[in-house]
């Protein structure tokens, strides 16, 4: 059930409704939440609701169990159950075939020849994020950040339906305690929630999906049909079709989980006005960045250590947080360049510092080059990140360099906007939007539903036909 689209809108119509009578009554509303989540999730396989409860059941046990024990070995093996079963379960549906595939290749390369039956195993959706969920809730547990709460509270945590299948990541802190709070109908800020839905659509239905249907699919499905300056273009387009999907879907996932009363943790912070890989990730699905920071990196030593240990800590957690991403060596890859380059500009800071050298003059010019290289990194990861394997990954960059005079028909004017807007619209001023939301909700209930009747009217006039899923959903 994608969220642009009319049965997803009947859904969550006859769910808000009910959520806010029931609202009172928690017992009773959380027993509803949890039955609509999971009618959610089970609406894309039904059998994967099954997989959810399973994990619910098992983190649950093994908090309560660290909770009641004061023996620290016995907390610590328990806690290292709890990560063993979530990566297990993790491991066997999304990297099974992964594993066996590399290990059977490498084992062709060195003589030994093995033919293992691979077994197809579908992807649930929305694996990664409430493992992901799941595991925070038990390690805060284990460093007694907080106690457990009742079954039926982390069960409502996992399984809430606006980001069960593709995020932000909310931690058990950020969202448990609200369950306990007292909610109001006329306290919610809906002007704030239909605006950022609307904001998500358009940048789902219009951009995202614009870019990929004319001009990023084609390229990058056949790259040596096409020209250097389609490629570079179908890059950029990339970028840009990647944060307007999934920006587009946290802001939709944000706003509605306002409607309903909670509040979600902010995802993105335009990230292609970076200065740096670090001021990046700081902008980048910042729920991540911080479950890696707090959860991986911090865990392994941070920056604590020798320079050296520094950078092994941040090429681990990149290259698995790449591996998080996709069952695929051009993910690790894409990983581990941000890993180097991250560690890069580490090194450089060290070098700064140990020679007693000033921090450069933050002049204009100075910003616009750090971002205009910090954009370009970003760009050239993302190759790896699309490409379907490492030779596709190779044709592209090689037709980026080798065939600059051909014809481009793919790059009309109409790409070239919507990628330029794609970028520019991350540049607009934050207290702009605050104002813009402001005036919104100012505005009489009446003449906001007409607004927002054209505004859809006009995304649903200039996107294709059609919804293509979000891609972050195979994530």
């Amino acid at each position: 059930m994608l969220f642009p689209t009319i049965t997803f809108a009947i859904f969550f119509m006859v769910v808000l409704v009910v959520n806010w009578l029931l609202i009172q009554q928690r017992t009773q509303w959380k027993l509803f939440m949890l039955a609509a989540s999971y009618y959610f999730y089970g609406y894309f396989e039904w059998r994967f609701c099954l997989l959810i409860a399973v994990s619910t059941l098992f983190n649950q046990l093994c908090a309560r169990l660290i909770h009641r024990s004061d023996d620290d070995r016995l907390r610590r093996g328990i806690l290292a159950l709890a990560v063993a079963g979530n990566l297990g379960l993790l491991g066997y549906f999304k990297y099974y075939g992964f594993f066996v595939s590399s290990a059977t290749n490498l084992l062709d390369r060195i003589g030994i020849g093995i033919s293992p039956e691979i077994v197809a195993i579908t992807l649930p959706i929305g694996i990664s994020f409430f493992t992901f969920q799941a595991l925070s809730y038990v390690i805060d547990i284990y460093r007694r950040t907080f106690e457990p709460v009742s079954l039926l509270d982390f069960a409502v945590y996992e399984s809430f339906f606006p980001h069960v299948v593709a995020g932000p990541i909310v931690r058990a802190a950020e969202f448990l305690p609200q369950l306990k709070e007292r909610h109001d109908p006329r306290r919610v800020d809906a002007s704030k929630a239909f605006f950022l839905i609307f904001i998500g659509l358009f940048k789902k239905v219009v951009i995202a999906n614009f870019v990929a249907t004319e001009i990023v699919d084609a390229v990058f499905g056949s790259p040596n049909q096409h020209s250097s300056l389609e490629v570079l273009v179908a890059i950029y387009a990339y970028a840009v079709q990647i944060y307007a999907d999934f920006s587009g879907y946290t802001d939709m996932a944000i706003g509605l989980a306002l409607l309903l009363g909670y509040r979600f943790p902010q995802n993105f912070d335009g990230p292609y006005t970076a200065v740096s890989l670090q001021d990046f990730w700081r902008r980048w699905h910042m729920t991540l960045s911080r479950w890696l920071r707090d959860y991986l990196y911090v865990p392994l030593g941070g920056n604590r250590g020798t320079s050296r240990a520094t950078y092994r800590n941040l090429m681990l957690t990149m290259v698995l947080g790449g591996l998080w991403h996709g069952a695929a060596w051009t993910f690790v890859a894409w990983g581990a360049i941000h890993g180097a380059f991250l560690s890069l500009e580490h090194w450089r800071r060290q070098r700064r510092e140990a020679k007693g050298l000033p921090e450069p003059d933050d002049t204009v010019w100075r910003r616009i080059g750090q971002r205009v290289i910090t954009f370009h990194i970003v760009c050239f990861a993302w190759v790896f990140f699309r490409a379907e394997s490492f030779e596709n990954a190779r044709d592209i960059l090689g037709r980026l360099v080798w065939h600059w005079g051909e014809a481009s028909p793919l790059v009309t004017t109409s790409v070239l906007v919507a990628v330029a807007f794609g970028i520019a619209m991350q540049y607009v001023p934050k207290d702009l939007l605050v104002r813009a939301m402001a005036t919104f909700s100012r505005i009489p209930p009446v003449w906001q539903g007409v607004a927002l009747g054209f505004a859809l009217l006009v995304t649903n006039t200039l996107g294709p036909r059609g919804v293509a899923p979000f891609i972050y959903f195979q994530f």
